[in-house]
């Protein structure tokens, strides 16, 4: 009974460690806009279909299932977004793809209008593509940057 005690622990971390060699660790996609087309907007909501641009670092061939983003600019939530298209970006390939965009930016031009002008602005992207198959189910990312106002 006492072998079996130390026998068990060993066996479960064991398993754990084979578990995590089998997952594959895969590099986020780099994703860049392409083309903004605005579809409807008023005062407080603009929807827009924005063209992306998709490279996947990857050796492996990535089956999205979608994409599903958020938008920060100057620290504030500006847009989100989604891709519910499935499509596949070959290992080590690109390819483009549309998504929905919400965004109200009302509260950004008020700021930006009374806070002073500044010539940039921070952004800050992050989401997670969601994989059709495989172990791994979805893979995070982030990009951050600067946007030239003038």
């Amino acid at each position: 009974m006492t072998i079996l005690r130390h026998i068990l622990p060993l066996l479960a971390a064991l398993a754990v460690t084979a578990c995590s060699a089998l997952v594959p660790k895969l590099q986020a996609p780099q994703l860049s806009v392409v083309g903004v087309e605005l579809v409807k907007a008023d005062l407080l909501q603009q929807q827009l279909r924005v063209r992306m641009h998709v490279h996947n670092p990857n050796d492996r061939a990535l089956p999205v299932r979608g994409i599903e983003y958020t938008v920060q600019v100057a620290g504030d939530d500006y847009a989100h977004g989604d891709s519910d298209r499935d499509f596949t970006v070959p290992a080590l390939g690109d390819m483009e793809f549309e998504v929905n965009v919400y965004a109200n930016a009302a509260p950004m031009l008020l700021k930006y209008a009374l806070g002073g002008r500044t010539d940039t602005v921070s952004y800050r992207i992050a989401g997670k593509v969601r994989l059709a198959s495989g172990l791994v189910r979805s893979v995070p990312f982030t990009q951050s940057g600067e946007l030239k106002l003038r």
